[in-house]
């Protein structure tokens, strides 16, 4: 006999997690599907930046209104997050990163957002510990950085005190449609029959998408990080280089994690190398990025990393996240593809997808993130414009609050 949902979410990352939060605080009580562990992909690998600056203008309405949600996270999940809100700052080396930089900063101060452009002294004033490679940076004070760990759970917690129900090691094989409509979730341990499905499933979101007949220009990019032993406190900004040769922050216990990109990786990485012991590390990738910073933090010198790993990035060709209805198949949800700058922008994502859900009327534009962008165009009325999808096309959105007034 087949198990129902009402709503099914595909992906136990921090996406699916909020989003299972928002609605089960709100009485829809969703069933997440996670194929290895809670945050066990890009969820628990990433840096756990917060931030506003040096984002796609399109995200920036969504990124300022996380960064007042992290605010109070703490307080909503019942538990330290280890949010800093101490800034973030771009590193350059030369005047062609300062130039390129000067710019991007008027654009994002020209989009609401306050930041500012620093010279070398300016820097040292914030950073002391910065190399003689630096000649100037971008400053962002409410920018953070968190333990996307602690996010994570903290989201699935509280979601599943609320009742929400999670199924981890297991993987989604199918997808039902009948007459071009979601009506089941078929997974290697049992069927779930529902009427509506959110793809928040990162990396795996284009294997998902096509089980529907859709497809994605996504890639999966290849990318390592490290931590640190313990050092006393030096800096707490998250930190990082102009054009994203590498990010980091100390953490609260002293450590410091790094991540990066040396170049290469997409000649590297192949997906048949992923195996029951997980993903690969490359040999020289992790000294790379060791090296890089010891020029930018010559402090740091002596030391030891204890350990590295790595990690996929659902890369999408416009590097800009894929979200809401798809009039292609009633009951399909987008939320997935945020290139590598996801994480900080979960908590709004997880309320705005849980609102289009509930009342098809998202509190955030996000029409400027649909599916038709790619098979339509740019211009194309989107399902979810003008936060009105129920009066655009019926049929793509089940409108749950209403169902929930007849239970």
């Amino acid at each position: 006999m087949s198990k129902t949902a009402d709503v099914i979410i595909i992906g136990g990352g921090v996406m699916g997690c909020a989003t299972a939060y928002y609605l089960a605080k709100e009485g829809l009580k969703a069933v997440v599907i996670e194929k290895s562990d809670i945050g066990g992909e890009a969820s628990g690998s990433n840096g756990g930046g917060v931030r506003q600056s040096a984002r796609n203008l399109k995200e920036m309405p969504l990124a300022m209104e996380s960064i007042r949600m992290y605010e109070g996270l703490h307080e909503e999940l019942g538990m330290d997050l280890e949010y800093v809100q101490q800034g973030n700052m771009r590193l350059c080396t030369n005047d062609e990163e300062l130039e390129t930089m000067r710019k991007s900063v008027e654009n994002q101060k020209a989009s609401g957002l306050e930041l500012e452009m620093l010279d070398r002294n300016q820097v040292l004033e914030i950073n002391p510990h910065v190399g003689q490679i630096i000649v100037g940076a971008s400053f962002c004070s409410t920018d953070g950085h968190v333990n996307p760990f602690l996010v994570t759970y903290g989201f699935y917690k509280r979601a599943k005190e609320l009742g929400a129900q999670f199924y981890t090691n297991e993987s989604v094989t199918n997808i039902r449609l009948q007459k071009g409509r979601v009506t089941a979730v078929i997974t290697d341990k049992r069927v779930i029959e529902t009427d509506l499905v959110m793809n928040a499933a990162g990396v795996a979101g284009r294997r998902i998408a096509n089980m529907v007949g859709l497809d994605l220009p996504m890639k999966s990019v290849f990318a390592e990080a490290l931590i640190t032993e313990q050092f006393p406190p030096l800096f707490p900004q998250m930190v990082g280089h102009a054009k994203g040769l590498f990010y980091g922050r100390q953490t609260r216990h002293g450590s410091f994690f790094w991540g990066g990109f040396v170049g290469t990786e997409d000649y590297l990485y192949q997906a048949d190398q992923v195996g029951p012991r997980g993903k690969p590390l490359f040999h020289f990738i992790g000294p790379s990025i060791a090296n890089s910073i010891i020029d930018f933090f010559p402090v740091l010198k002596n030391m030891n990393v204890i350990r590295m790993w790595s990690g996929l990035i659902a890369g999408m060709s416009d590097s800009i996240p894929v979200l809401g209805l798809t009039s292609e198949v009633p009951g399909f949800i987008f939320c997935t593809g945020f290139s590598g700058h996801g994480f900080g922008i979960g908590p709004v994502i997880g309320k705005l997808m849980s609102e289009l859900i509930l009342d098809c009327k998202p509190s955030i534009p996000i029409h400027d993130f649909c599916y038709g962008r790619f098979t339509k165009g740019a211009d194309h009325e989107c399902s979810c414009k003008e936060n009105a999808a129920c009066t655009i096309n019926t049929a793509i959105c089940p409108n749950k609050r209403q169902w929930l007034k007849h239970i």
